[in-house]
């Protein structure tokens, strides 16, 4: 075997932990395909003489690419380096296969890869490379150009942005979370029975312009109509994700990773009161949306 093939080999054992961190960099299948193969062609021309730890090498040089592309991708819009709203994809022909790029969302979670957007590209770098991968900070500090020291207080933003705070006791937020998981888990089974346990029997359901389409706002009043509404687009719910918005538990809705909606959720006595879609670029702005873990 000589020095190429044996090069070949051992990147095809990291390509998969590598597409990993660039699909959380990127959130993109076809943009994380492309830095996963630029990290390669650089390898090729390089050769692995002098380095030490392949992986880490890789890790560090697929890095250095997103953080490249994810600076281009913001210049080339013409928005400023700092923290904004989650960018909405509708839907695009990349040649990547839509259910690969689906599970791939799944299995990153689809609340995170949504709060990731509002993140700037060096927050998002060293809460990757540190949280998920745990690669030390003085190993970041070089990616993103700072000393080790700022390094961590840069993941550490990052990290209170991924986590947001509630606005409501721990134990409230657990009842409502049972609610909202009952509620999807219904609206993805069908279970119109199951759907009406959990909502108030004068439920007010809002879809906004932007999220309706061509419908315009819509408004369902009662349970039996929106529970007849959710088994209607029971194949959305499994694009759709608890979430922390302004505080309390909502949802988001995001086929690929790629943010569509997110759903405000009132719940009183146990039952949703009142939910609305939101897809509105200027009111998703204004809403603060974090991943909401099992340790809340």
């Amino acid at each position: 075997m000589n020095e190429n093939e044996w090069l070949a080999e051992r990147f095809e054992t990291e390509r998969t932990r590598l597409t990993g961190v660039a699909f959380r960099m990127l959130g993109s299948l076809s943009e994380a395909d492309d830095a996963v193969q630029e990290t390669w062609l650089r390898l090729s021309r390089s050769g692995a003489a002098g380095v030490e730890n392949l992986s880490g090498w890789l890790t560090t040089v697929v890095a250095r690419v997103c953080l490249n592309m994810l600076r281009s991708r913001k210049s080339r819009r013409e928005e400023p380096l700092e923290p904004q709203a989650p960018r909405l994809v509708r839907a695009h022909d990349d040649g990547t296969d839509p259910e690969h790029e689906a599970m791939l969302a799944d299995s990153v979670g689809l609340a995170l890869l949504v709060v990731l957007e509002t993140l700037t590209p060096a927050e998002r770098l060293a809460f990757v490379l540190h949280d998920t991968f745990a690669m030390p900070f003085d190993e970041i500090a070089p990616l993103v150009g700072r000393s080790p020291a700022a390094a961590r207080q840069v993941a550490s933003r990052a990290r209170r942005r991924v986590r947001g705070s509630a606005s409501v006791p721990r134990a409230d937020l657990a009842r409502q979370r049972k609610v909202v998981d009952a509620f999807l888990a219904a609206s993805r089974a069908g279970d119109f029975d199951a759907l009406l346990a959990v909502l108030d029997p004068d439920v007010v359901f809002r879809v906004d312009a932007t999220a309706n389409g061509r419908g315009g706002a819509t408004q369902l009043r009662g349970a039996a109509v929106v529970a007849r509404g959710a088994t209607a687009y029971a194949s959305r719910a499994r694009f759709t994700q608890v979430a922390l918005v302004n505080g309390n538990v909502g949802v988001v809705l995001a086929p690929r990773g790629r943010l569509f909606g997110v759903g405000i959720i009132t719940i009183r006595h146990g039952r949703i009161v009142e939910a609305e879609l939101v897809a509105d670029p200027e009111r998703l702005c204004q809403l603060e949306i974090a991943v909401l873990d099992d340790a809340r």
